[in-house]
């Protein structure tokens, strides 16, 4: 381990978090009918719903990530959208999964670094004691 190692989970967390913020900014700005349209224009039940999932992680949760504050719970969510992306979106209509595969490693990473030393939960945790 060298002296950088410990942030390691931030600069992941800028990654993670900064990608995951722009695409649910769009999603959010495109609106719950267009995102759920085009959910069930590919086959998802309860599309409402899954799209208001999806805007949450993609906004609140990309926001808590960026700051660090429950990186490991959000982490969960959004490396459970990356395989759902995958495997029922991306792979059934022979897209390319780069960018889904990407976040998907990095969200697995942050689920086992969490949030790191640079962190609003640290800083919290700190100061209470």
């Amino acid at each position: 381990m060298n002296q950088l190692t410990p942030y390691a989970a931030f600069f992941m967390r800028l990654a993670v978090g900064g990608v995951f913020l722009q695409h649910g900014l769009t999603k959010f700005h495109n609106g719950i009918p267009a995102v759920a349209g085009f959910l069930h224009g590919i086959g998802f039940p309860f599309a409402t719903i899954w799209a208001v999932i999806l805007i949450a992680v993609e906004t609140v949760g990309a926001l808590c990530v960026l700051l660090g504050i429950f990186t490991r719970a959000w982490s969960i969510c959004m490396t459970i959208e990356m395989l759902v992306a995958i495997f029922a979106v991306k792979v059934p209509h022979g897209g390319n999964i780069e960018l889904e595969g990407l976040l998907l490693a990095g969200a697995i990473t942050l689920v086992a670094l969490g949030d790191g030393p640079l962190s609003i939960a640290v800083k919290l945790k700190h100061s209470g004691t």
